[in-house]
């Protein structure tokens, strides 16, 4: 029997860039300098570049950079901030770090994206409570951002962006990362542009905000022993640094690969009862994750399991049902999209060293695994 396929595969990921990587850690064991120095420099200039933004700061995660940003914003106790209740997890736990409070709008049934409808009505409930609106970018697709950014704009209330999915997504040629007062973007191995450890970045425009998360990232240190406000320990090494300017050379081709991969399933799912997120002109995703719905997801998963095709679910409980967010009040209805979604979604393999025979088992796997099911419906439960 041939060899599982997994949802994301490293160890091939590692292996096609070895050597590069290696030069490039070697670089830094050879510099003696490993906290805040050249490789980090480089990497924030560079990432800035591909992003399309004047500053980049590097950061310890994702999750920080989210931390860091909210309270860059000078939001914390009392402040709400309203985002996507289906994202992960960390997405609420950066906004509850700052001391802030996370609320939530319900998402669009194709691409689980927020749908600015939902936003614009619970900021009519919320009221002045909601601070500032943090826009998902979730699996590989860009939000509304032309919409959502409007919104608050019209409210007076701070645009950011958790990007952590989305490195490179276009939306009406407008770039993720670029329209927020701040963007928020994770390197976790997982990821697109994946680190060989926790790892993240904020991206900004606003010089102000660049010197803020540069105080906040190390201690509130702005000269060598000098505090100007309080801080915390959140910076990327010059390792993971170094490591991120060699994949970050390499994303665009692993981009078109991840593309060319979307492309055969799409081909091979034709006329199958599962449901897909619309292909859309004017927001191509860069396929972070291949997100499918299906009606009964436990025989599917497990049919796909029995012919070696490892599943994922991004995510199974939104995060207002999560038992660590239970003192929101909010239960089970709050969202009915995003808690159907929950229900439905299915990962399947995707990364960029798929061979051709992998794609072509998935294919199979899926098309076995369907025959004679019947397709979710397009209107909410």
């Amino acid at each position: 029997m041939s060899d599982p396929i997994p949802v994301c595969d490293l160890k091939a990921h590692v292996s096609g860039i070895r050597a590069e990587l290696d030069a490039a850690i070697a670089r830094v064991l050879e510099s003696g300098w490993f906290i805040l120095g050249e490789e980090l420099r480089q990497f924030e200039a560079e990432f800035a570049g591909f992003v399309g933004q004047r500053h980049c700061l590097g950061v310890a995660s994702g999750t920080d950079a989210i931390h860091l940003a909210i309270r860059a914003l000078g939001l914390g106790p009392g402040d709400w901030v309203l985002t996507a209740p289906n994202s992960a997890v960390p997405t609420a736990c950066g906004i509850s770090e700052a001391g802030a409070t996370p609320c939530f709008a319900d998402v669009d049934l194709e691409d689980g994206l927020l749908d600015p409808g939902s936003v614009s009505r619970q900021l009519d409930r919320l009221g002045s409570k909601v601070k500032a609106i943090m826009a998902v970018h979730l699996y590989g697709r860009a939000a509304r951002l032309a919409e959502l950014s409007k919104i608050a704009q019209e409210r007076g209330i701070p645009f950011v962006e958790d990007v952590a999915q989305a490195h490179g997504a276009n939306r009406l040629e407008l770039r993720a990362g670029t329209i927020g007062a701040l963007s928020c973007f994770s390197f976790y191995p997982t990821k697109n542009l994946g680190a060989f450890g926790d790892a993240g970045a904020i991206t900004t425009d606003s010089p102000e905000l660049a010197r803020r998360i540069v105080h906040l990232r190390n201690y509130g240190q702005e000269d060598r022993y000098h505090h100007v406000t309080l801080g915390f320990n959140s910076r990327l090494d010059e390792i993971q640094a170094a490591i991120l300017r060699v994949e970050l050379a390499h994303l665009p081709a692993w981009t078109a690969r991840r593309r060319a991969i979307a492309a055969r399933y799409r081909a091979g799912f034709a006329g199958l009862p599962l449901a897909l997120a619309p292909e859309r002109p004017e927001a191509p995703s860069v396929e972070h994750l291949f997100v499918v719905r299906v009606d009964d997801r436990d025989r599917f998963r497990a049919a796909l399991e029995a012919s070696g095709v490892a599943t994922q679910i991004h995510y199974p409980l939104p995060i207002h049902l999560q038992p660590a967010y239970a003192g929101l009040n909010l239960g089970p209805g709050s969202f009915p999209i995003a808690e159907r979604r929950a229900r439905e979604v299915v990962s399947l393999p995707m990364y960029p060293e798929m061979t051709e025979d992998q794609i072509d088992r998935v294919i199979d796997a899926v098309r076995s695994a369907l025959r004679g099911a019947h397709p979710p419906t397009e209107t909410p439960s």
